[in-house]
């Protein structure tokens, strides 16, 4: 998906183990704003030690919107706040688990892998920013 000229809503899903989830959000901002895109927000799903013990760290809340409930509403208000025309999941998902979070959010849901491999955006008076900038008006989302 080419994010070129849209606002973008970031949405991460890591294990309580993983503890360089904040850099990989940044890197994943980074490269979003390399490819002319603007990252208007990001939501973040952490999963730890629950009823399935540490074997489901790693695993996905919900097989059809990979998140939990809370932050499935939490992404769709942000969504329609801050007036995104897309959501780029950091984490890798299947062709499958995009569909759902499409119908859910409203709007074109892609992995960040397929961001990277879109064509760079050129043309005459094309320029993209070297950074994303996020103001009050754009919020970022964390939860532990």
């Amino acid at each position: 998906m080419v994010v070129a000229g849209r606002g973008v809503v970031l949405v991460g899903f890591f294990s309580a183990r993983r503890k360089d989830f904040g850099a990989l959000m940044e890197a994943a901002a980074g490269e979003v704003a390399a490819r002319g895109g603007r990252v208007v927000g990001e939501v973040v799903q952490r999963r730890g030690v629950s009823r399935g013990g540490a074997r489901l760290m790693g695993s996905p809340y919900s097989s059809r919107t990979v998140l939990g409930s809370g932050k499935v509403c939490e992404a769709v208000e942000l969504c329609g706040r801050t007036g995104a025309d897309a959501v780029v999941f950091v984490t890798p998902l299947t062709d499958r688990q995009c569909v759902v979070p499409a119908e859910v959010f409203r709007r074109p849901v892609t992995r960040l892998a397929d961001v990277l491999h879109a064509p760079a955006p050129v043309g005459p008076g094309v320029q993209a920013p070297a950074r994303a900038v996020r103001t009050e008006a754009e919020p970022r989302i964390r939860s532990a």
